[in-house]
């Protein structure tokens, strides 16, 4: 123990001749190591007599600790000096061509489709809304018209935050029709826009995941009926399927938003076990919609004796699916670039229908 300071030098001085990593670490070992010199002496203090061991440890843990920062230090400058190296000797000419061999990127299927979409309603007059994903009960739910005992407000089928002082919880959005009711307190009408978006349900399998697309429409003013939706959804379905002839028909149904309420069937062909939309002998449905709710209206300040509209809405996946024969929901979110490869689209290829939504 009488000897710590040229112990302390002769350590210091093996690690600051330490010329690269492995050389430090094998001085680190030889000096703090289970078998190396200082940890020798600390096991030796175990000898000593309590005042010479409290006098000599204290000396000991601050060589120790003087030896550990010089080894850290050494490693800093190690580590740098390496990856100056690294970097002198990787160094890339940016100003030459790109390789043959190298894959460019590709549109996910999703965007690929909202983008068809908005095209398609674009050129009907519609605008394009959107919302944040966040939403409070009133528009999520309250302002559609969903009664409290509704199934959809249930832990189990929506996503909560906690609880806010006055007892209040938000929420992640289970559908994009808040962006509706928003519009709708925000605007006078006419009202023509479609929300598309992001929304997310307690739900995992082939055809649910807890995050999905969809995107919604709304009209309201003094002189739209049914037939107009009809017109509306039967022009959109021929035009993003790209078939001239797609039967279309409207099966009642109810939701609390809409009234009177229909789901929407589209005509297909399953011979051979293949599906082929267009004319054939099976309906597929793909979508719901309805003349919209007087209390709805009501909740958004407007005057249901005086104006009316109608609403309709879809997921994105499910048409992206049938229109491009993608068997599982759940792949879209797997980030799997081999099936990216297989079903994007070419950048920067914006869908038009003047050229055509798809290439």
């Amino acid at each position: 123990m009488e000897d710590l300071d040229n112990i302390l030098a002769a350590a210091l001085a093996s690690v600051e001749g330490a010329a690269d990593g492995e050389a430090l670490e094998a001085a680190r070992v030889a000096l703090l190591g289970k078998k190396g010199g200082i940890s020798a002496l600390m096991a030796s203090l175990g000898k000593m007599d309590p005042e010479a061991r409290k006098a000599a440890g204290a000396a000991l843990n601050q060589v120790k600790d003087q030896v550990a920062e010089a080894i850290a230090a050494r490693k800093a400058v190690l580590d740098s000096a390496a990856l100056d190296q690294r970097l002198a000797r990787e160094r890339i000419d940016v100003t030459l061509p790109v390789r043959p061999d190298t894959q460019s990127g590709r549109v996910h299927p999703i965007a690929q489709v909202m983008d068809e979409m908005v095209a398609i309603f674009a050129n009907m007059g519609f605008e394009v809304a959107e919302g944040p994903d966040i939403e409070d009960d009133f528009h999520n739910f309250t302002a559609l018209n969903i009664p409290a005992e509704h199934p959809a407000r249930q832990m189990h089928d929506t996503f909560y935050f906690g609880e806010q002082a006055d007892g209040s919880r938000h929420l992640l959005r289970t559908h994009t029709s808040p962006v509706q009711i928003r519009t709708m307190l925000a605007n006078q009408p006419p009202i023509r826009i479609i929300a598309p978006g992001r929304t997310y349900r307690c739900d995992s399998d082939m055809t649910h995941t807890p995050m999905f697309h969809q995107i919604e429409g709304l009209v309201i003013d003094k002189a739209t009926h049914m037939g107009h939706l009809k017109g509306v959804l039967a022009e959109f379905v021929r035009t993003f399927f790209e078939v001239d002839e797609v039967p279309v028909r409207f099966r009642p149904s109810f939701f609390p938003f809409t009234e009177p309420s229909a789901e929407v069937d589209i005509g297909c062909s399953r011979e051979g076990g293949e599906l082929k939309i267009g004319n054939g002998a099976g309906w597929l449905e793909i979508l719901g919609c309805g003349m919209v709710h007087p209390n709805v209206l009501r909740a958004c300040n407007i005057d249901p004796d005086e104006y009316q509209g109608f609403a309709f809405g879809m997921g994105v996946e499910r048409v992206a699916m049938l229109k491009y024969g993608i068997p599982d929901l759940r792949t879209f979110f797997e980030s799997d670039l081999r099936w990216l490869k297989h079903y994007g689209f070419v950048p920067l290829d914006v869908p038009t229908l003047s050229g055509g939504l798809t290439r």
